[in-house]
């Protein structure tokens, strides 16, 4: 799998951003470590999603390319997809739930994607990806579980490694686990002293009760803040990944989910969406104990305007 997230470093050159790592020293004094952030929030579309979406729609072949691809998303997903399509002139229709947020919503129309919205308390989105693909004849990229979704993700632990070395942690959030179970490949070929752990809110908490049952574990629909990880469960891939290779699973409340949001904004001056704070959110809240060299994903960086500026209020947003 090593050599698929090399590949995919290959296709991603010149086309994704390789995003910043940056340092806080107050961030290093509340831990008693030293954190290294990866900045996927400044990644094209905003996400780290965009590595996956193209390194799968780049190998997709000019007959498949010419039937034009079909995805579900509750947003970065959705971007990532709709950006590499416009990159690569494919026709994208991206399935949304109506209560995404706002500025997904936009950026992925402003793409040029086709939107299909539906309501995630009547059906799901793969109910509704499976009606569309009975009448038209398009291409699925999933969101997560796809071997080449996973090694593009798994670029952006690849970049970190390289760019800091000697990693003792490495703190990456988890909805379906693509980045996760990516990252996990690439730590284990680059630092494979470095301990893999993955974050979840506690209200949507599925990955985290399959890693330690040894089974896929569900949740529907979970009231979260970090509408990122409001997937349903783990895919096959990726639980098998995340089983081999990652260490832990740790699960944070909302109130630390919004107290990293509001600390990574005052304190180092990043936006990033509640999903994309998680690992801080652990190591602030003291979910996880780490020590030595940490790194920490920051997986996206896109949230409301609205909802940001609850959270900067110190409101609690509602999910």
């Amino acid at each position: 799998m090593f050599e698929e997230i090399r590949g995919a470093a290959e296709r991603l050159a010149g086309v994704a951003h390789r995003t910043p790592v940056v340092t806080s020293r107050t961030l290093d004094e509340r831990v008693g470590a030293q954190v290294f952030l990866k900045c996927e929030n400044l990644q094209r579309v905003g996400a780290f999603k965009f590595r996956g979406a193209y390194n799968a729609i780049s190998q997709l072949t000019p007959a498949e390319r010419e039937r034009g691809v079909l995805a579900y998303s509750s947003g970065n997903h959705a971007q990532g997809v709709a950006l590499a399509c416009e990159l690569l002139g494919v026709s994208a229709t991206i399935v949304m739930p109506h209560d995404a947020p706002a500025t997904k919503l936009a950026a992925t129309r402003g793409y040029g994607a086709r939107i299909v919205q539906y309501d995630r308390d009547e059906v799901s989105r793969r109910e509704v990806a499976n009606q569309m693909l009975e009448g038209e004849d398009l291409i699925l990229i999933p969101p997560f579980d796809h071997p080449h979704i996973i090694a593009g993700q798994g670029t952006a632990a690849l970049e970190l490694c390289e760019e800091v070395a000697a990693l003792d942690s490495l703190l990456t959030p988890c909805g379906g686990g693509g980045l996760l179970s990516g990252s996990s490949v690439s730590v284990r070929a680059l630092a494979p002293g470095c301990r893999v752990i993955g974050v979840e809110p506690e209200v949507a908490d599925d990955a985290t009760r399959s890693f330690y049952s040894g089974r896929i574990e569900s949740v529907h629909n979970p009231p979260t803040i970090a509408d990122g990880t409001r997937t349903a469960s783990l895919g096959e891939h990726t639980f098998r990944l995340i089983r081999e290779h990652v260490q832990a699973m740790v699960t944070v409340s909302e109130q630390a989910i919004i107290e990293a949001v509001r600390f990574l904004f005052f304190r180092t001056k990043l936006v990033v969406e509640p999903s994309g704070a998680l690992g801080v959110a652990a190591l602030l809240s003291g979910a996880v104990e780490v020590e030595g060299r940490v790194g920490v994903i920051l997986s996206g960086g896109n949230v409301d305007g609205a909802t940001m500026a609850e959270i900067l209020a110190g409101a609690t947003p509602e999910a």
